[in-house]
């Protein structure tokens, strides 16, 4: 197993350890944590790119890693009543329907588009950086309706970004086959 797998398959053993300390209030080590984990999926990326060391596993393994990571912040958060459960519902709900998208075309052949729009990043971002700051405030004990202005772009930007993806998704698989 190469390095860039390694690391990633770190990242994917800390999120125990990063909902442990969140499910303990040591929100300064989970806060540690998340920022070790994303550290390790930068250095991950840089180096699979850098030395030619990409995989097919990595390709699965990087994104699931990300997700995994991620949704287990926002549930946990939402467990420790920090953040809305309705989030968490809106958040899951759009990874998992574009996750049964995806699956529906891989077993019916359809070829789809899976690369990353501007609107997934900027979603990815945005949950990233709620997440992130929730923990911090928490941790620092000042009132998180500081966040309402991220909150609401990033429901804009998980809905916006949710949608696009099935448009895309639609029209790629609707469209008419190439001539012969």
């Amino acid at each position: 197993m190469n390095i860039p797998n390694s690391l990633t398959i770190l990242r994917i053993l800390l999120i125990p350890v990063f909902i442990g300390f969140m499910t303990y209030g040591s929100y300064g080590l989970a806060l540690l944590v998340l920022l070790v984990a994303g550290l390790t999926d930068g250095i991950d990326g840089f180096i699979a790119r850098r030395w030619n060391q990409q995989t097919q596993l990595g390709t699965l393994l990087d994104p699931l890693a990300d997700k995994l990571l991620l949704t287990s912040g926002f549930i946990t958060l939402s467990t420790l009543h920090l953040i809305p459960s309705w989030l968490v519902i809106l958040v899951v709900s759009r990874d998992v329907i574009l996750l049964l998208g995806t699956a529906v075309a891989h077993v019916t052949g359809t070829p789809i588009d899976v690369t990353p729009t501007i609107w997934g990043k900027g979603t990815t971002a945005l949950q990233l950086s709620y997440v992130l700051l929730v923990i911090l405030l928490t941790w620092l004990g000042l009132g998180l309706s500081l966040l309402t202005p991220l909150l609401v772009a990033t429901v804009g930007f998980t809905l916006a970004s949710g949608l696009h993806y099935l448009y895309r998704g639609y029209r790629h698989s609707n469209a008419a086959p190439p001539a012969e």
